[in-house]
């Protein structure tokens, strides 16, 4: 008799999904060097630090043998955001580029709901080769518009959040809010994609639109 064992069949939590505990850190020290290198040394020495604490995450990265891509995206990341504040000559601007693709992220997933293409739904039966049957069963395309509305709402509240904080000229503020507003909230979204996902796959075998787990 075979032994069982439950992290076969356990799934990734939320906050493995967002990357660990580990991820969450990674993710908010180029911001956190910045802010504080930048009070203290001026935009130069913390466009420098935050490249630099940049470079070597994704190098412990590579030497722990993680996937290349998330280090490489994290240096290019902060990178780009450097280039915008080193060219405006504004420490501000360093969070400029992320507060607008928090706004385009919330006018295309909530314009994904409109057009009945969820993206939450779209994006997980992409992944996992569900197929289509998802969206054409009400119900269980209702799932994923919550899910989706849900990530739409996290991005607009990081919008409206930062974009205040950036017309106030609030450079330390705007690093507390790009923290706290980032893997956090997008634990919340991933919980809710996950509530998602298996409601709409308890209604879709339910209904024998998708094989039943053996």
């Amino acid at each position: 008799m075979q032994a069982h064992t439950p992290q076969q069949s356990e799934r990734p939590s939320a906050l493995e999904q967002a990357g660990g505990t580990r991820g969450m850190v990674y993710s908010a020290l180029p911001a956190l060097a910045f802010v504080a290198a930048n009070a203290m040394g001026g935009l130069a020495v913390g466009i420098m630090v935050a490249l630099g604490v940049a470079v070597i995450i994704g190098v412990e990265r590579v030497l722990r043998k993680e996937s290349v891509s998330p280090a490489l995206g994290g240096v290019f990341g902060v990178a780009i955001a450097a280039g915008v504040a080193w060219w405006t000559g504004s420490a501000k601007d360093y969070f400029l580029l992320g507060i607008w693709l928090s706004l385009a992220g919330a006018v295309l997933f909530l314009g994904s709901v409109a057009v009945r293409r969820p993206l939450a739904g779209v994006i997980w039966n992409s992944m996992t080769g569900k197929g289509q049957a998802w969206r054409e069963e009400p119900r269980s395309r209702f799932y994923f518009d919550i899910a989706t509305v849900t990530l739409a709402l996290i991005f607009a509240a990081r919008f409206a959040v930062q974009q205040y904080l950036y017309t106030q000229d609030e450079v330390g503020s705007l690093g507390v809010a790009k923290i706290l507003m980032g893997y956090p909230l997008l634990a919340v979204g991933l919980l809710v994609t996950a509530w998602a996902v298996r409601a709409s796959d308890r209604r879709l075998r339910a209904l024998g639109l998708i094989e039943t787990k053996q």
